[in-house]
């Protein structure tokens, strides 16, 4: 004898309907709206961080003035296409050895109408490698 009076149980097939994956694909669309925003920001922040520790790395560099070692920067950063850091955003400070680099600057990009994205860098590094020859 058969369950529940003879008939046969349908099962009702649950599933993703159109308005729920319309639904999904909106808020994944979103996601990858702002991290579009969001990439070219940190993009140039390791770019940033790459150019100071390639000059921690540049021979003499402890013993160069700072208008040349900020010259030595902003052309790595040139070679990278930053556009979001300037010169009164660059500080140093006389460190034991060398130079302490500071490099503090900010970047505003429109997100939708009147909302943006704000994001604050902060990037330092020691400058203490002396010349290449080994002298002190």
């Amino acid at each position: 004898m058969a369950p529940f009076g003879g008939m046969a149980m349908k099962r009702k097939q649950g599933g993703l309907s159109l308005i729920g994956f319309l639904m999904v694909l909106a808020v994944l669309g979103f996601a990858a709206y702002i991290g579009m925003k969001l990439f070219p920001m940190y993009q140039e922040y390791y770019a940033v961080k790459s150019a100071l520790k390639g000059l921690s790395n540049e021979p003499g560099v402890a013993d160069m003035n700072p208008a040349r070692i900020q010259d030595l920067f902003f052309r790595r950063l040139y070679i990278n296409y930053s556009e979001n850091v300037k010169p009164q955003n660059v500080k140093f400070e006389r460190a034991d050895g060398g130079w302490v680099m500071n490099v503090s600057y900010e970047v505003r990009r429109p997100l939708v109408y009147n909302l943006d994205v704000v994001g604050n860098f902060d990037a330092s590094q020691a400058l203490t490698r002396r010349g290449g020859s080994g002298e002190e």
